[in-house]
C-alpha cells in the first residue's frame, strides 16, 4: 500500500447497513470516532517527522549553522587538548623538582 486509502471523512462519512444480527451501530461510531482522532495523530506525527528530517538533511548537508556549530567544536576540542598538555608540562615541572633537595 502505497499511501493510506482512507481519510478522516472517510472514516466519519462511512454508513453501515443495519441487520437484525448486526453490530451495535453506536459502538461501531464510538469506535470509529477513536480511529479518526488517530489518523489525525499520525498525520500530524508523519509531517513533524518529515519537516525534522528535512531541517536535520539541510542541516548536515553543509548549511552554515551546521559548519559553524562543527568548527566551534572542533575549537574547543582543540583548546582542551592544548590546556590538558600544559597541565601535564607543569606537572612534570612540578613534581620533577619537588623530588629534589635543593
Amino acid at each position: 500500500m502505497d499511501k493510506p486509502q482512507l481519510t478522516n471523512q472517510d472514516i466519519l462519512d462511512k454508513e453501515f447497513k443495519t441487520s437484525m444480527r448486526g453490530y451495535n451501530q453506536d459502538e461501531v461510531d464510538e469506535f470509529l470516532d477513536v480511529v479518526i482522532k488517530d489518523y489525525d495523530y499520525f498525520e500530524k506525527e508523519i509531517s513533524r517527522l518529515k519537516e525534522e528530517m528535512e531541517r536535520i538533511t539541510n542541516a548536515s548537508s553543509g548549511s552554515p549553522q551546521f559548519e559553524t556549530t562543527t568548527t566551534t567544536n572542533q575549537s574547543r576540542s582543540q583548546v582542551n587538548a592544548d590546556v590538558l598538555q600544559r597541565l601535564s608540562n607543569l606537572e612534570k615541572a612540578v613534581f620533577s623538582r619537588g623530588g629534589r633537595s635543593e
